[in-house]
């Protein structure tokens, strides 16, 4: 087949529709047949574009003027929301960011897994979609001789000094900011990621929303650090709601933010949370759902979905700290979560105890490899739940999963093209997806979680 000639050049000023969003929130419209994307530009919207960058299929352009507007266009709340890099979104109406979330689940199951007539409910969204995040990991850099700490600009590792960041708890951009005065004072230096030289990499601070205890997490390129006690001491001192201090030791030269070991430098060396009547004790490196008023919103979808009685044998692969497995064992016969991830299993086994739930087995391993041992030794299962991480499920779960054959699944997705990749393997395996439920996890972003419920058909 002939190559398709390229209707625009580099540096070409056009004008062109608008009829959707890209996966990192720029508007995509076709120009003369050829596709091409901006950022800043918004599904509706008659835009004046300049031509910045050309691929065989598609192109780049840059928003110079929006002539005829969407009437879902909103300003900005943030002050830097231009140049950071955090959120794709703010410019559009939040209910019209679950519309367009919906629209790309539908559009990744059909185009990607070819899956249509199918279900896909209204995304679920949040009454008030700002001030949610319950983490916040922040950089460290010089300017001019103090810290700054902040986000990264746009496809940079530049920091953008930030006081307020608008979807993040409160307490976490004070207890952020007061850490950076303090540390500044002290004269403590920032890593340098160029150089490899400097102490202080990230802040990271964890607030548990439910019981209002605060983690601080210093991560820092070596244990030993001038000025360590009287950081200690001041920080205690000026965060009186402080429930931990940590130190995190990461001296890689690496983008990787934590590292692998902490030490406790004041008070506990867990935070607690709840998320429902479920309490949860979360580490340093333990990972917990960062919004979890919509946690609890994906987590009742997904018992709902498994249809549990009580009778039921139940896995849950990717079971992580046992989140969703101790919401399922409230319903379930038995729970049996496995996990490659050993510290994650260590955690699981202490959420369980601290909430007195003993019809759970959690085990470390490859779910490929662990739930085919279940089965050998005479497990019957009736309901497997899924919740993987961007990548997506394993092709040889995926073959292993189609050999187990549970009657009832529930694939829980934080990537709509993964999910329909995998779909696709399952619906061929003898599956049948009956439907889909969009949950809104982040609001003023492009991601968005799903919730799938599945029925073995046979073949």
């Amino acid at each position: 087949m002939p190559s398709l000639e390229i209707p625009v050049s580099k540096n070409q000023y056009i004008e062109m529709e608008i009829t959707g969003l890209g996966h990192a929130g720029e508007g995509v419209g076709k120009y003369q047949g050829f596709t091409l994307f901006v950022n800043g530009a918004l599904p509706g919207e008659r835009a004046k574009v300049k031509v910045i960058k050309l691929n065989k299929n598609y192109g780049y352009g840059r928003l110079i003027e929006v002539l005829e507007k969407s009437s879902e266009r909103v300003e900005p709340l943030c002050a830097v929301y231009q140049q950071c890099g955090g959120c794709q979104l703010q410019h559009l109406s939040y209910q019209e960011q679950l519309v367009q979330k919906r629209r790309i689940v539908e559009d990744n199951l059909l185009r990607i897994g070819g899956i249509k007539d199918v279900i896909i409910h209204d995304t679920l969204g949040m009454d008030k979609p700002w001030n949610y995040r319950n983490k916040s990991q922040v950089p460290i850099a010089e300017r001019e001789g103090g810290l700054i700490a902040g986000f990264y600009a746009k496809g940079t590792h530049d920091v953008i000094q930030m006081n307020q960041c608008l979807i993040q708890q409160e307490e976490n951009d004070r207890i952020v900011q007061l850490t950076r005065e303090i540390a500044e004072n002290l004269g403590i230096s920032a890593y340098d990621e160029r150089t490899h030289k400097g102490i202080l990499r990230h802040i990271v601070a964890r607030i548990g929303v439910n019981t209002g205890e605060l983690m601080l997490i210093l991560v820092a390129t070596s244990e030993q650090f001038p000025q360590k006690e009287q950081l200690i001491k001041q920080l205690t001192t000026v965060v009186p709601n402080l429930s931990s201090l940590i130190l995190n030791i990461n001296p890689a030269r690496t983008n990787v933010i934590l590292g692998k070991r902490s030490v406790t430098l004041w008070g506990s060396d867990v935070i607690y949370d709840t998320i429902g009547n479920i309490r949860f004790a979360i580490s340093p490196l333990s990972f917990y759902q960062v919004n979890p008023e919509q946690t609890k919103v994906l987590y009742d979808k997904a018992l709902e979905y498994t249809g549990l009685t009580g009778t039921e044998n139940v896995i849950d692969a990717y079971c992580g700290i046992g989140t969703i497995s101790l919401f399922l064992a409230k319903r379930a016969k038995h729970v049996y979560g496995v996990e490659v991830v050993p510290e994650a299993i260590v955690d699981a086994k202490k959420n369980a105890k601290l909430n007195g739930i003993d019809n759970v087995t959690f085990v470390v391993g490859e779910a490929e490899k662990v739930i085919p041992k279940w089965q050998q030794e005479g497990l019957q299962i009736d309901v497997l739940v899924v919740d993987p991480p961007r990548k997506g499920l394993d092709e040889a779960l995926i073959r292993t999963i189609i050999e187990l054959k549970p009657a009832r699944m529930v694939y829980v997705s934080c990537n709509p093209s993964t999910l329909a990749r995998d779909l696709r393997l399952l619906v061929d395996g003898g599956f049948e997806v009956q439907e889909v439920q969009p949950v809104d996890m982040f609001p003023q972003t492009m991601h968005v979680e799903c919730c799938v419920l599945l029925i073995y058909e046979g073949k």
